[in-house]
């Protein structure tokens, strides 16, 4: 272990209060045989931790517009929660689709891009903000994956995450002191975009801290609305809600992490770009990452791998990028075999994939491929 770390010489003292063997929490641990047992026991004590606050229930849920878009029926959907603005989302499905359609939840990524959220990863019109084609060239191997997947025959689901698109914090709605010399006046150029991204980079800290005074967690929040929006998938009648999968890239993969490990209803999952340990974090990693991670207490009762292993035997795919800037590669491998730990104690190995591919933080054109075709192995018959 390096003598360096974001905690410079304490470095080595933080790390040990979590210790080296599996937490009691981990289904690595010597005192779990059955998952069965286990599973409730760990999902618990992470509802305590991460402290999701209350949404509302169904709340006012409606389609603002509905139209084909490049083989797609695009449907335009808002919703509102018991607290903020109405939270907006777009679902893809293949043009006159017949049947329940096996469905997915598409989470995008943080990437440090506030401003807008499901647009960062469809295409529902012929215009489309410079931003986003900039985002998606350089994070998604310049396609819109939510489409993609919806032409293999899916519904697929995008909403905006707490603090992301219609879900962001609004200059105008905050006081002076804090502005740091935004108007408030919004406009969807890209100067405008950029400025109010670098402005929200740096507001993330005092949102965190606000979050953790109220007594709830930012992880706390996104899972409790993707739970909503996880709720409304599988209502939908034009959606099996036994054949509903997850999956996102880096903030995204984040997202279904937390959600993929606390809810069955999740019968695939696909998390990319997001997987290592609370060792990464700690000693090597947090300058790159966000504030949505962190729960408090969590990391001395269960790794963040073993978070998503709470969903085994249920099947799970991960892929990471060699040179991944936001990860250390040996903590990269060394939270694969936890995970494969998990999945062959749980009699269930052939439901875990983990790939490594060449490159920096992304989910590119053959990384969506692998990522498809083990949404169709799962999901894709009745």
């Amino acid at each position: 272990m390096s003598s360096h770390s974001m905690l410079g010489a304490y470095g080595s003292w933080a790390a040990a209060l979590a210790g080296e063997g599996p937490s009691f929490l981990s289904f690595r641990h010597t005192h779990w045989a059955d998952p069965a047992a286990w599973r409730p026991a760990a999902r618990q004590r992470f509802r305590e931790r991460v402290a999701m606050p209350d949404t509302g229930g169904a709340g006012d849920y409606s389609v603002e517009r509905q139209y084909e878009y490049d083989g797609l029926l695009v449907e335009k959907l808002s919703w509102q929660l018991s607290y903020g603005p109405r939270t907006e989302a777009v679902l893809l499905k293949p043009a006159g689709a017949r049947g329940p359609l096996p469905g997915v939840l598409a989470l995008h990524d943080h990437g440090g891009h506030k401003f807008h959220g499901w647009q960062k990863i469809t295409k529902t019109g012929g215009e489309q903000n410079a931003v986003n084609i900039d985002h998606q060239e350089r994070a998604y191997g310049g396609a819109p994956w939510a489409n993609r997947l919806a032409r293999r025959g899916y519904a697929v689901l995008v909403p905006d995450a707490f603090a992301f698109g219609s879900r962001r914090i609004r200059i105008a709605d905050l006081p002076a002191t804090i502005r740091d010399g935004m108007d408030g006046q919004e406009a969807e150029d890209p100067e405008y975009i950029a400025s109010y991204n670098r402005w929200a980079a740096g507001h993330e800290s005092v949102l965190a801290k606000s979050l953790l005074s109220a007594g709830t967690t930012w992880a706390g929040v996104w899972l409790a609305e993707d739970l909503h929006a996880l709720d409304l998938l599988c209502g939908r009648d034009d959606v099996d809600a036994q054949r509903v999968g997850i999956g996102g890239l880096s903030g995204g993969g984040l997202r279904t992490v937390y959600l993929a490990g606390l809810d069955d209803r999740v019968r695939c999952a696909v998390c990319v770009g997001m997987m290592t340990t609370w060792r990464d974090f700690l000693l090597n990693k947090s300058h790159t990452h966000t504030w949505m991670i962190y729960v408090p207490h969590l990391a001395t009762e269960m790794d963040y791998p073993d978070i998503l292993g709470m969903r085994a035997p249920l099947p799970t795919m991960v892929q990471n990028n060699t040179e991944d800037p936001l990860f250390t590669l040996t903590e990269m491998r060394r939270a694969d075999v936890m995970l494969r730990q998990v999945y062959e104690k749980a009699d269930a190995g052939d439901r875990y994939s983990c790939s490594f591919y060449a490159g920096e933080h992304k989910f590119d054109i053959a990384m969506q491929e692998d990522a498809f075709d083990w949404f169709d192995r799962w999901l894709a018959e009745p």
